[in-house]
């Protein structure tokens, strides 16, 4: 009677660790298929995000008659996409870098951080200027938004700029709206981050879109070139147009990389 007793109980431990086991091989199964479907998903929104902003400005085919020295290519490029999103202002291109993309600026600053710039679900969101920028009267800068991505999209590599040998070979970016096509000088790199409300004389680079005053516009110059991680020897005075490229950065926390420039001269095409 004891050995069948043993006998059943062995038997019944075999099918228990069979159930064991079955469950676990599901489960890792399971797994293995949400891995899978995620990586998929992942992929495909890379590839979406890059096909997005791939030869944008090519497909847009402009009358040359329309072309004058007031009025270039690219200037007509933008009111042709403006028609597919009037919150397209203007387009950024930096030689040496993948940064060649529209501009947008939306009622907020959270909207195109997940959107592209036809306002479709973007992981890689879309540059954008800052939302107090008055596009109709104008404004002392052109502060300028956008996420890093691991596919190199936006403006992952403003961080080449780091580095004072890649400024030194690309000082200048260029900034097109409707009404200028124009080049920037770069005057000051340098890092910063999202300060906490109670932090006192702290550099909140990111509040300066309009100048109340010469004062005002200045402690923001000599601010940002003493942040500078390297001497651009260019500097700027009051009522010269002012561009800044803000995006993450993250060796700290809420930590952000910084490129400052003012407007010097058109492009030649």
């Amino acid at each position: 009677m004891n050995k069948q007793k043993l006998k059943r109980s062995i038997q019944k431990k075999k099918k228990n660790n069979k159930i064991v086991i079955l469950l676990v091989f599901t489960l890792l199964i399971i797994l293995f298929l949400i891995g899978t479907s995620y990586l998929c998903y992942h992929l495909y929104h890379n590839y979406k995000n890059y096909k997005d902003y791939t030869h944008i400005l090519e497909k847009i085919i402009v009358d040359d008659s329309q072309i004058t020295e007031k009025k270039t290519e690219r200037m007509l490029q933008i009111e042709e996409l403006q028609k597919q999103n009037k919150e397209i202002i203007g387009w950024l291109e930096i030689s040496g870098t993948k940064i060649n993309y529209p501009v947008t600026q939306g009622i907020d600053n959270d909207f195109y951080l997940s959107h592209n710039y036809m306002k479709e679900k973007s992981t890689a969101g879309s540059l954008f200027l800052d939302k107090d920028y008055d596009l109709v009267n104008g404004s002392t800068n052109y502060l300028i938004y956008g996420h890093r991505t691991k596919q190199g999209l936006m403006f992952e590599d403003l961080i080449k700029y780091a580095k004072e040998e890649f400024y030194k070979e690309h000082k200048t970016i260029r900034f097109t709206t409707t009404t200028e096509d124009c080049e920037y000088e770069i005057l000051a790199v340098f890092y910063s981050r999202v300060y906490y409300q109670s932090e006192q004389n702290v550099f909140r680079y990111y509040y300066f879109v309009n100048a109340k005053n010469e004062k005002e516009y200045q402690d923001f110059i000599e601010n940002a070139k003493k942040s500078s991680i390297y001497e651009t020897g260019v500097t700027a005075t009051y009522g010269e147009q002012l561009l800044t490229l803000s995006t993450c950065e993250y060796s700290q926390k809420n930590g952000r990389f910084v490129v400052v420039a003012k407007k010097i001269i058109a492009p030649s095409e």
